[in-house]
């Protein structure tokens, strides 16, 4: 009976694929025009060859929505039982019918099986054509797009067209009309001449922290290892090196972490660390360049103080290649920039994978498909089904470009209207996610530059309606009105420091500043908080917001000083509570103990 029941769609699909050229072309997605700042610089070239993901349906996602609501919920009689590897590729499957269907429709255009890559889930299908097939298979044109600013140049379209038999068998198809750029959050940079010496506080003068202890007064200047981890109250938390517990870094655009930095840094930082390394992880064709000329100041923030703080728990550095934008005076190369389903496929395609995974990337929201953000996502959701704890830094540019009062801003929607908006940040706004924005000093305040607001594109989990529906009933009725989605999902969840990071780079000292600083230094604590999980034989503590926002913020540090400025306004103040620019605070690592334990 199963043999006859799968045999009905298979029929249907051999037929559909005789006649695709007599379905009419119906446009599957399209944008107004491309974001601020990209211009149409000229038509592609037919030869050049593109890197097509083809994202089939995922039918069974809002099952598996449903075990992350239960596996992470701590009232629930299932939290911490995470699905497996099987089990979650199971809920992310397409339907069979999708599968013959799409691999007619790519036979019909003279790619066979030898032409396609399929993801472990089979949700995911990547194939290499030249722009000329491209344009063919999706009738659509593809331009070089230039932006102003930095000279970049990519290709893209503005639409695409597929079969109407297709339209539901095809979620969307990239890179199209996706010209985000995936920056790194890290706002300034610059250079110190002083080098740290292991004790920060030759002086001896100290300030008292939030959690009742002394902080070294120098904290105040320059974080280092031992700023934090007195600051977050776990000077003395020893994490283990065998109870299976692993820390994941992410890289992306070329960001390589170089070694002999890191090494300087433990010198300086954590001497007990010295001699130690990472487990390097190549993601399609991601490097980690060790010349002094290639070190990333991304990588090696992340590395140095993410796994500074957590050794001797191992730690994994994914590099995730992609391959260059588009250089419009080469004739050669590939064009992709789409780094999250690269890395979301290959991690989730391992096992086992690691516990808790920190990621300082992202662009406006608007500069992101919704399709294409929905979809990594729920990728994440996948990740948090499957035991990991998954942060991302709010971003820089406070409710949006980061400033007060410029003469010009770019706070406005991208179809065609220029409504004056605030702009939201993505993977930041993802529900799926822990969110991380920064503070400042000691006693902390906000940092001016955190970003934080209200999605765009996703709903507000219910998570979190008690306490954002709390802070907006604080506002002064109509501020901000028509800025901000007041029911969209609203971030950050919680804050860490974020300013003065000294970071050891080309062999000197720097300093950084961003919130690029802020998501691997909670990620760290969290991955502590799995190391004490582990070690009392327990389950890793997974996707975290509904353990934060149901009794986790009572072991927070609440800020309830300054504000994320931006777009012509003040932004949004930090308050009593959760808040759109600190989330619920900074940790406090023996009281998140003691809570973690107690699940």
């Amino acid at each position: 009976m199963r043999i006859a029941l799968l045999s009905l769609p298979f029929a249907a699909a051999l037929a559909s694929a005789v006649s695709y050229k007599d379905y009419q072309h119906k446009v599957k997605e399209s944008i107004h025009s491309p974001p601020s700042g990209w211009y149409k610089h000229a038509p592609a070239p037919k030869h050049h060859m593109l890197e097509l993901k083809i994202a089939l349906p995922q039918p069974k996602f809002p099952e598996l929505e449903q075990h992350l609501w239960e596996i992470s919920d701590p009232n629930h009689t299932r939290y911490g039982a995470h699905l497996s590897k099987q089990e979650t590729e199971a809920l992310m499957a397409p339907h069979p019918e999708t599968l013959v269907v799409v691999k007619e429709w790519l036979a019909l255009h003279g790619l066979g099986e030898e032409d396609i890559t399929r993801s472990s889930a089979n949700d995911w299908v990547t194939i290499r054509v030249p722009v000329g097939l491209a344009e063919v298979m999706l009738t659509t044109d593809y331009h070089v797009y230039k932006h102003a600013q930095t000279g970049e140049s990519i290709i893209r379209t503005t639409s695409y067209s597929l079969p109407e038999v297709l339209h539901d068998h095809v979620d969307f198809i990239q890179p199209t009309t996706m010209f985000a750029r995936f920056k790194a959050f890290k706002s300034t940079l610059y250079r110190s001449n002083q080098v740290q010496p292991a004790d920060p506080s030759p002086s001896g003068s100290t300030i008292t922290g939030p959690a009742g202890n002394q902080v070294d007064a120098s904290c105040n200047n320059t974080i280092t290892i031992s700023c934090l981890r007195q600051l977050y109250n776990a000077v003395d938390y020893k994490t283990s090196a065998t109870n299976g517990n692993v820390l994941g870094i992410t890289a992306y655009l070329n960001e390589s972490a170089n070694d002999m930095d890191l090494q300087q840094f433990y010198e300086l930082q954590n001497p007990s660390a010295y001699g130690s390394n990472y487990t390097l992880v190549s993601i399609n064709g991601g490097q980690n360049n060790q010349s002094y000329e290639a070190a990333g100041t991304e990588a090696n923030l992340d590395t140095q103080f993410g796994f500074g703080l957590t050794w001797p728990t191992p730690g994994m550095f994914y590099s995730t290649g992609g391959e260059p934008p588009f250089d419009p005076d080469l004739l050669t190369g590939s064009d992709t920039n789409e780094p999250y389903s690269d890395w979301l496929d290959y991690v989730l395609s391992q096992d086992p994978v690691p516990q808790t995974i920190s990621t300082s990337y992202g662009d406006d929201e608007q500069t992101v498909p919704q399709s294409y953000a929905t979809r990594v996502c729920n990728g994440m959701a996948a990740l948090g089904a499957r035991g990991v704890s998954v942060m991302f830094s709010s971003g820089d540019g406070g409710v949006g470009d980061g400033v007060a009062y410029p003469d010009e801003h770019q706070c406005y929607s991208n179809d065609g209207l220029k409504t004056p908006m605030f702009l939201p940040v993505f993977p930041a706004s993802c529900p799926y996610v822990t969110t991380v924005g920064g503070t400042v000093n000691i006693p902390e305040t906000a940092v001016n530059f955190s970003g934080g607001g209200f999605s765009n594109y996703f709903s507000r989990p219910s998570y979190q309606d008690d306490a954002v529906s709390a802070y907006l009933a604080m506002l002064a009725p109509g501020t901000y009105e028509g800025l901000y989605n007041s029911t969209g999902r609203a971030y950050p969840d919680v804050s860490a420091q974020a300013a003065s990071f000294a970071v050891v780079y080309q062999g000197q000292i720097i300093s950084v500043d961003g919130t690029s600083c802020a998501a691997p230094t909670f990620s760290a604590f969290v991955s502590m908080l799995n190391d004490a999980r582990l070690s009392a034989g327990k389950s890793a503590l997974g996707f975290l917001n509904p353990f934060l926002y149901s009794t986790g913020y009572t072991a927070l540090n609440d800020i309830t000083e300054g504000n994320n400025p931006g777009c012509q306004t003040e932004g949004f103040n930090a308050t009593v509570g959760w808040d759109p620019v600190t989330g619920y605070g900074t940790p406090d690592f023996e009281k998140l103990k003691v809570l973690a334990l107690a699940e």
